[in-house]
């Protein structure tokens, strides 16, 4: 269990707080000695994903591609924590297939509350006509129909939904219970 890769794979709005929950979990991890890389969407797109664009087609393809790495990562040892819309059921499931030690968790937050966390300002740019097929808002976000765990980032505090992973991975064997202990640190 001590080395065995697995992949957490947070799916949700832009907004609903994947980025922040993947930082809090890789550092969770870390406390405990395992190795964690975290595939940010955002990131991803920057430096993977170039060039491509937000069509079905661009987006399953750059779903594809973290998979990709995610499934490398895993099969060596590596937690990989996946923070991407990924806004497509077939495309996630395809992930799924393809990395096997796969646990999708559901970050769910009302679109009202991402708006109002709009940190990047996505989607006043949406509002003014700037961005065209924002998922959620004029491009569909097909919620996951049994993913492993639901985390409601706006009813939970971040350690909330922090502990409740970790007792998921913990009930899924991926994780030991040494990881329900009390933080080394906060958060």
């Amino acid at each position: 269990m001590a080395n065995t890769g697995f992949t957490i794979w947070l799916t949700g709005l832009s907004g609903a707080g994947k980025s922040t929950l993947s930082d809090a979990l890789e550092k969770r991890l870390r406390q405990h000695g395992r190795n964690v890389e975290i595939l940010d969407g955002d990131i991803v797109r920057t430096h993977l994903s170039k060039g491509l664009g937000f069509s079905r087609e661009d987006r399953d393809t750059n779903i594809k591609r973290i998979a990709f790495v995610c499934g490398l990562l895993t099969r060596n040892g590596v937690v990989c924590i996946s923070a991407a819309i990924s806004p497509y059921r077939e495309a996630r499931e395809w992930a799924r297939q393809e990395i096997g030690n796969f646990v999708e968790i559901y970050v769910k937050c009302p679109i009202e509350v991402c708006r109002d966390r709009d940190v990047k300002g996505l989607y006043k740019l949406v509002d003014e006509g700037k961005i065209k097929n924002f998922t959620g808002v004029d491009d569909p976000y097909e919620e996951p129909e049994h993913p492993e765990l639901i985390i409601e980032t706006n009813t939970e505090t971040i350690e909330e939904s922090v502990q409740r992973i970790l007792h998921k991975l913990v009930e899924l064997e991926y994780l030991d219970a040494s990881y329900l202990e009390t933080p080394i640190s906060t958060l």
